[in-house]
């Protein structure tokens, strides 16, 4: 991930960007290497935003043109995941994609969404919020350089 730092905004959208989709990489660890770089820390967290939900899009529309084939062939996601996803769905209903940060269910959840064929300009709605906080929330705890 360190390498993705060198090219700065650039690398952390595609850190984010890929993060939120079928690679378990992690794009904090560039989002802080440039933060002790100095880097303007509110552009820094709208490109991480921006990168990580699309991701998230990506996910969204796979699931939504081809959840079985998604679940089977491409998700980093095991099946018990993505299942336990959806069970979160009909259980707490969109709301729960505010959690898409989170970490091992995130991704499951954009899928599931997808998959479930939720509104998309809702899903989109609280995808941004749930993703902009945590990037806000890692911004804003960095230590200051």
């Amino acid at each position: 991930m360190e390498f993705l730092a060198q090219y700065g905004y650039l690398g952390l959208f595609t850190a984010s960007f890929l993060a939120a989709t079928i690679l378990p990489l992690s794009s904090e660890v560039v989002l802080g290497a440039l933060l002790a770089g100095g880097l303007d820390p509110f552009s820094l967290v709208g490109v991480a935003a921006t990168g990580n939900v699309l991701g998230a899009v990506v996910n969204y529309w796979l699931g939504y043109g081809g959840g079985e084939l998604f679940k089977r062939k491409f998700s980093t996601a095991s099946e018990d995941e993505v299942n336990a996803s959806l069970a979160r769905f009909e259980k707490y209903g969109a709301g729960s994609l505010l959690f898409a940060w989170v970490p091992v269910i995130g991704d499951p959840l954009t899928v599931a969404a997808g998959v479930l064929r939720v509104n998309f300009p809702l899903f989109l709605l609280l995808v941004t919020i749930g993703k902009l906080g945590r990037y806000v929330a890692i911004a804003y705890f960095f230590p200051a350089s």
